[in-house]
């Protein structure tokens, strides 16, 4: 279709309903050619109940892959048509279920026939076709069960926009976001302390003169996330990864992942051992961070900061 070569695939929805469309209203003509009274939606409900027999509405509802509130209205239609009856007492006496009625029984006796012939035409279809849209389907829909539509394009938007966040070095005229970002997602969540006031105050003084960095991300040419690389005098670390910081607004670009990812690589070119941090595991997305970057937990390292319950290291001679 000429509208479908314009839109390509993000148009696959639409192509597929356009596709069932064209099924559905032949499945209710093929009816009517074998003289049946038949709504082609109450299929599944009626194959189930005729090869299995009595079910419940829940059951009915896993085998098919329907919503409970689904399932019961096509049974309230079928047993309008009088194909299926309800309130039968199952066999340990506790559960009510449905199943065909005689005249139901009949009609799946007669359809037999109908659903050869529909399985022969189907067939004829697939040997002509150079794709066997079965297995395709049947493919489709296992990976869409590890991972959805939604996801694949969640993520897809992430990777987009994390190629507009540029990571820099820290110049005076980034002080002012320095503070602002860390101030922002610590008073959030705890309360700034003597330790933080000195760094974010005097990063030149307290981090950079000292033999440390600080990076920078900007996205759209501003200054949205930063992250510092702190030099320590301690005989296991060399260095401790701090003052991550990435604003709300701009959250889902991997924003943090980039400059974790830079900071590490300043720490080796530093040539570092050992990375360090410190952080709550209130910040679940910020520890899961970590340990995707591969820190593991350690304890027991002194720490200026009462919000601390979980200290984490890197080894960068096994990162390489």
């Amino acid at each position: 279709m000429n509208l479908f070569e314009k839109t390509g695939k993000m148009a696959l929805g639409s192509r597929l309903r356009l596709l069932t469309a064209k099924v559905t209203e032949d499945a209710s003509k093929i009816y009517g050619l074998y003289d049946v009274e038949f709504s082609p939606k109450w299929f599944p409900v009626f194959f189930i109940l005729s090869e299995e027999g009595e079910k419940t509405i829940t059951e009915i509802a896993e085998e098919i892959g329907h919503s409970q509130p689904s399932v019961t209205k096509i049974v309230k239609e079928m047993i309008t048509a009088g194909l299926i009856e309800d309130n039968l007492k199952s066999k340990d006496k506790r559960r009510n279920v449905v199943g065909l009625t005689k005249k139901g029984q009949q009609l799946s006796d007669e359809m037999k026939v109908q659903w050869q012939d529909v399985e022969g035409a189907v067939e004829n279809i697939m040997n002509e076709a150079s794709h066997n849209l079965w297995e395709a389907v049947a493919e489709w829909e296992f990976l869409l069960e590890q991972k959805s539509l939604f996801k694949r394009v969640q993520d897809q938007k992430k990777l987009r926009e994390s190629k507009e966040v540029e990571i820099v070095d820290y110049e005076p005229k980034y002080q002012s976001a320095f503070k602002s970002l860390n101030e922002e997602w610590i008073s959030t969540y705890f309360e700034m302390e003597e330790a933080d006031y000195k760094a974010l105050d005097n990063p030149k003084e307290y981090i950079l003169d000292k033999g440390g960095k600080i990076i920078v991300a900007l996205y759209q040419n501003k200054p949205v996330g930063v992250c510092a690389l702190i030099k320590m005098n301690d005989p296991i670390y060399d260095f401790e990864m701090a003052k991550m910081a990435v604003s709300p607004n701009v959250q889902g670009k991997s924003i943090g992942w980039l400059l974790g990812l830079a900071v590490i690589k300043k720490a080796r070119e530093a040539g570092a051992s050992k990375l360090y941090l410190e952080s709550n595991t209130i910040l679940k997305p910020a520890i899961n961070l970590y340990y995707k970057m591969g820190f593991q937990k350690v304890a027991g390292h002194a720490t200026p900061y009462k919000r601390c319950n979980i200290q984490m290291e890197l080894d960068l001679n096994n990162q390489r």
